[in-house]
């Protein structure tokens, strides 16, 4: 029955893992089509004793990011500084695209166990926002027996 249990699981990871693909696809064809921002790109990574959160966050000013945690969940909030008129029709300069965008965006994403938010860390260095948040406990099962 173990082996049924995990295959089971496996398979069941592997279709989460597709579906978070796919949405992250969704997401980016979502916001060409209706003009909005594309998500900042993320890496979540977990090993026995942590999870770290990278966020790519290219030129976004530290005092621009906003860190909200739960022990379940981080949500990421970053805001890109829109350049002005005058930034960008300089003397003599055509911009043939502009597609860096401005305005505020966010992800917000369900960790995988249970962190000490005490202990997080947080390092923004050359656009990368790097969250490190050690593990409340490891995880535990029981089985429970039936009468």
């Amino acid at each position: 029955m173990d082996d049924r249990k995990s295959r089971a699981e496996k398979i069941f990871n592997e279709m989460l893992e597709t579906i978070k693909e796919k949405q992250l696809d969704l997401d980016q064809a979502i916001a060409e089509y209706t003009g909005g921002h594309v998500k900042p790109a993320m890496d979540v990574s977990e090993d026995n004793d942590k999870i770290v959160v990278k966020t790519d966050l290219p030129g976004v000013n530290r005092d621009d990011i906003k860190i909200d945690l739960s022990e379940e969940s981080l949500e990421i909030q970053a805001k890109f500084q829109k350049e002005t008129e005058e930034d960008f029709e300089e003397k003599g300069v055509t911009y043939h695209r502009r597609e860096r965008h401005h305005g505020t965006s966010s992800r917000v994403v369900v960790l995988p166990s249970k962190v000490k938010i005490s202990e997080v860390t947080a390092k923004f260095d050359n656009g990368v926002l790097t969250v490190t948040m050690p593990k409340l406990d490891k995880r535990q099962t029981y089985e429970v027996k039936l009468e």
